[in-house]
């Protein structure tokens, strides 16, 4: 066939994750889940950076750090 593709469609909408140690498991597919310090969107295969304890995702190192400054503060 032409123009065939055997890739899947584009997932769209947020997803649902369950952070472990040294990877995530999707809960509810989605194209991406946001950063719980700067609210931006973050496509899951450029997902890097979360906490395990707190169950968040974070876009950045500095996005990881302000988190953690924050929880010590209390």
């Amino acid at each position: 066939m032409l123009n065939r593709s055997d890739r899947p469609a584009p997932m769209n909408g947020e997803a649902e994750i369950r952070y472990l140690d040294g990877d995530f498991r999707v809960v509810r597919p989605g194209a991406f889940v946001r950063c719980a310090v700067t609210g931006q969107a973050i496509p899951l295969e450029e997902l890097k950076y979360w906490s395990v304890d707190l169950q968040e995702a974070y876009a950045s190192p500095e996005a990881v750090l302000q988190r953690h400054r924050a929880a010590y503060r209390r």
